[in-house]
């Protein structure tokens, strides 16, 4: 492989808190082993319009701590087509760029797989709130968010026990319930939702809700996914069918949002570096990942075809608990 000069970075889908900390690593990796780096805006749409900019130590400076990604994203069909990625190769050759690297969920490391079948080197991050990439035990994002959505519930439960009603509130993560059994685990719920496993019966927790009545409980929180949805109608069925007020809360957006823990700043630190390093050191169409307490990295197409489940016995105590 030729020597890597210049490398770009660029975000894409949905934001996460600690994309910031990954795009200051892989610039002051880069630059300190005498490779220029290039940001893109707006992730693969920012490419296909040249909005490419040069990056230096102090352009990163006093990002670390930032939510959201200083270089934006944005969602791009254009670029899910076979002329699309061409010429999106095309314009890094165009400006110099010998290879990319990609801080994104799925859909981004099949952008950056195209790039690869174009002859552009490239290298993805693991950034989502979703914790639904199969390849890596953690994604950027994730701990800030789950974070969020825990002391957001703390705070739903706290009126819910002074009113005596029953709570649903909803949690990110598309269709995986990461997100939401981590929240019900740490919160205490009385019940959790999962995409994985809810079989959409909803008379077990009308009955689970009445028991729990009886035996002096005054409050009922349930977690629900985001893939499964639908909180507002499901509170109007439980408060006709039980007789207790019910309300639904649909926490949004917020988690996405907010400076990053420390685990998701330090993380992301060191994938950032370390997808630098193997770019420049020679590799191309990998996925970093941290799989096992060590930061690895695994062909895009390996990865994209391994799959993930909610861990068996994590499900079966948080019923338990």
């Amino acid at each position: 492989m030729a020597e890597i000069k210049t490398i770009g970075v660029l975000t894409s889908g949905g934001d996460a808190p600690g994309m910031n900390a990954a795009i200051r690593a892989v610039t002051r990796t880069a630059l300190s082993r005498g490779v220029k780096v290039k940001g893109i805006k707006r992730g693969y749409a920012g490419l296909l319009a040249e909005e490419i900019i040069d990056l230096e130590r102090q352009n990163v400076s006093d990002t670390i701590q930032r939510g959201g990604t200083i270089l934006g994203t944005a969602r791009c069909m254009e670029f899910t087509t076979e002329e699309g990625q061409a010429q999106g190769a095309e314009i890094c050759k165009k400006h110099g760029i010998d290879g990319i690297v990609v801080i994104g969920g799925d859909g981004s490391y099949r952008g950056a797989q195209a790039l690869a079948r174009h002859g552009i080197n490239t290298i993805g991050i693991p950034g989502t709130i979703d914790l639904d990439i199969a390849c890596t035990d953690y994604t950027i994002g994730f701990d800030t968010a789950v974070n969020t959505a825990m002391q957001a519930i703390d705070k739903v439960r706290d009126t819910s026990s002074s009113h005596e009603r029953c709570s649903i509130i909803e949690v990110m993560g598309r269709n995986a319930g990461y997100i939401a059994l981590w929240c019900g685990i740490a919160n205490g719920a009385e019940d959790i939702l999962l995409p994985e496993t809810y079989d959409y019966n909803e008379q077990n927790i009308i009955n689970n809700i009445i028991q729990n009545r009886k035996k002096g409980k005054k409050h009922h929180i349930i977690i629900n996914a985001e893939g499964i949805g639908h909180s507002t109608s499901m509170a109007r069925r439980i408060e006709a069918a039980t007789g207790i007020e019910t309300r639904a809360t649909i926490l949004g957006y917020m988690q996405r949002g907010g400076s990053p823990t420390c685990k998701d700043r330090y993380y992301a630190s060191i994938m950032g570096a370390y997808a630098a390093d193997i770019l420049i050191d020679g590799k191309t169409n990998r996925v970093v990942a941290f799989k096992g307490g060590e930061f690895v990295d695994f062909d895009i197409e390996e990865a994209l075809n391994m799959t993930k489940e909610i861990p068996e016995y994590q499900y079966k105590i948080s019923k338990v608990l």
